[in-house]
């Protein structure tokens, strides 16, 4: 059933891509004007959907679930850093290409995903997988790009996402309540996550040469580890261990995480190869491919788990 409502959301989702998609086929808007959207996104509807997931009642479930959950995702990111160090000869990666494989687009599409099917109370922990994650884009990833060997330190525990987090977990934890105007008004926000998400994807793609994309083998490598190889082997390691046991309704909250295992290419991998000028064209490639094909990765990884 989830499988079906998986495949029914990003569906509707990427309807809205699509429409992003024509405005900028149409010379309605140029690609480059998303990135308007994608500050809107960054600094305000991500933010309030994190802090607003926090907004529930303390329980010992829900301690123990978020603490699966976060496991759970420094779990996931070990498995596939290492993975990736092992396969970088054999398969011949470019540190574009390892840096795809590794990081998914967990807050931009499993977020709205989860809060369209689940409801906004599980959206806590797909927040865990964004905890793990935000600092590893500043430090691994954007080593692996960039070719730098320097961490800032300051622009990880800075980060917006991080920050939001933070805050949420205190008012979680404190069980200081927010008050139900700014709480209302936080909903509505958060409510845009997908739609927003979607046109911004949908208008990156708007000057995207497809034919020169497809012809690239590389793509498809990449799209194969982060889409295929990768998520089944989740999948098997949180199917077949008794991981599910170690909290209330562990099954749903290890879904979630298999989720964010299966998520497109992260679209923060392009923005830093952009950034270094390390073939950030190419990055975007991929990350239109692995987005556009998870149409159908992702609803089948729900069901294989579910059976």
């Amino acid at each position: 059933m989830i499988s079906f409502l998986l495949l029914q959301q990003i569906a509707k989702l990427f309807l809205i891509l699509l429409l992003g998609f024509l405005l900028v086929r149409f010379r309605l808007l140029k690609s480059e004007d998303s990135r308007v959207l994608s500050v809107v996104t960054l600094y305000l509807v991500v933010p309030c959907t994190i802090v607003n997931s926090f907004q529930i009642e303390f329980t010992r479930d829900r301690v123990q679930g978020m603490l699966l959950s976060f496991g759970t995702a420094i779990l996931i990111h070990a498995i596939y850093i290492t993975l990736t160090h092992c396969l970088r000869r054999p398969l011949c990666l470019t540190p574009v290409e390892q840096a795809s494989a590794i990081y998914s687009n967990t807050g931009n599409l499993v977020i709205p995903l989860v809060l369209a099917i689940l409801g906004s109370e599980w959206v806590i922990y797909s927040s865990m997988f964004v905890i793990v994650q935000q600092p590893l884009f500043w430090s691994h990833c954007r080593i692996l790009v960039s070719g730098e060997r320097e961490v800032s330190w300051k622009k990880v525990l800075l980060n917006v996402n991080i920050l939001s987090v933070l805050v949420g977990a205190a008012l979680f934890f404190l069980q200081i309540p927010i008050p139900s105007i700014v709480k209302e008004a936080m909903s509505s926000v958060s409510s845009m996550i997908g739609p927003i998400c979607m046109i911004v994807a949908g208008m990156l793609m708007g000057n995207v040469d497809f034919k020169a994309v497809l012809c690239r083998p590389g793509v498809w490598k990449v799209a194969a580890l982060r889409l295929l190889a990768y998520p089944l082997l989740i999948l098997s390691i949180l199917k077949f261990t008794p991981l599910s046991a170690l909290a209330p309704n562990g099954e749903t909250i290890l879904l979630i995480s298999l989720l964010a295992a299966g998520t497109p290419t992260a679209f923060t991998v392009t923005q830093l190869a952009q950034i270094y000028d390390k073939d950030g064209e190419y990055a975007g490639a991929i990350n239109v491919v692995t987005t556009l094909l998870c149409l159908v990765t992702i609803p089948a990884l729900a069901a294989l788990y579910q059976l």
